[in-house]
């Protein structure tokens, strides 16, 4: 657990019964670039439980939040679910993730793609002024199965209405779609993009290596769909260590980086044949 330092939640708020948002104080000593992440974790009997979180907040802000799930089969989602305002939480020293602007070739436009939770480490890109130095237009496609899994909606209608100083000058663009409820969009985003509908309403050109940069994040499948697409249209990833590319994904921490396991419990010896027990 030393490369973690011991924090607080300062509060937690319930999207849905899998979706939620951790806000926890930040560490003095940690410096993160947006879309990056850093170890999320508690602690159960004298053993570290703990993987990656995109951290969801501003590289200026005072305190650090996450938006995480959880699944009945995730001990550590349901864990940080039951967290409560108060509870001692284990934040990581380091940060790192390879959802950097710096990642990307100069552009025109930057399209954020997400899924589910994957859109933490946009919430703080959208809010960093670099990405609006960088790009003329950065366009934030959120989609969820359920209308209460497009976590942050409200906010980001607000920044949009000029309710929150995000410094975006009218550069953001956002696109929210669910694909199981009524909505006032719908749709996967592979085929909000296929089909031109994403274009269409942005009233931009289609998705062109030429001028456009991309970020992807979310679940495995999906991310590997978008990938796919996008080098379909000409795109190139930026290598896992090379120079920049048209389009980067979250590839997750590295193996070293990650938490070791809890060792298993020692296995008893079986006894000799005939010995009493």
């Amino acid at each position: 657990m030393h490369n973690h330092t011991l924090e607080r939640v300062t509060n937690i708020r319930h999207w849905n019964d899998r979706l939620f948002s951790v806000t926890t104080t930040r560490p003095p000593g940690l410096r993160f670039e947006s879309g990056h992440y850093v170890s999320l974790g508690l602690a159960a009997q004298d053993q570290l439980q703990a993987r990656p979180h995109s951290v969801a907040s501003a590289t200026r802000d005072p305190y650090l939040e996450f938006l995480s799930h959880a699944t009945p089969a995730d001990t550590l989602g349901s864990r940080l679910q039951a967290l409560r305002v108060g509870d001692p939480i284990l934040v990581g020293r380091q940060a790192g993730g390879t959802l950097r602007i710096s990642d990307l070739r100069p552009g025109k436009r930057l399209y954020l793609l997400a899924t589910g939770s994957g859109v933490a480490p946009f919430l703080s890109i959208i809010r960093d002024p670099k990405a609006y130095e960088a790009f003329d237009t950065v366009v934030l496609v959120h989609c969820a199965r359920e209308v209460s899994g497009l976590a942050y909606r409200h906010y980001i209608t607000q920044a949009l209405a000029g309710r929150q100083d995000w410094r975006a000058n009218g550069a953001l663009r956002y696109v929210p779609t669910v694909t199981r409820e009524p909505f006032e969009r719908q749709g996967r985003i592979t085929a909000l993009i296929h089909s031109g509908e994403l274009a269409r309403e942005l009233g931009l050109p289609p998705l062109n290596p030429e001028h456009d940069r991309v970020m992807v994040c979310g679940s495995k499948p999906v991310r590997e769909a978008l990938c796919a697409m996008l080098e379909g249209f000409g795109f190139r990833c930026r290598p896992e260590a090379g120079p920049p590319g048209d389009y980067v994904y979250e590839r997750g921490a590295p193996a070293a980086a990650r938490p070791a396991p809890a060792p298993p419990p020692p296995r008893r010896q079986a006894m000799p044949a005939g010995a009493a027990p």
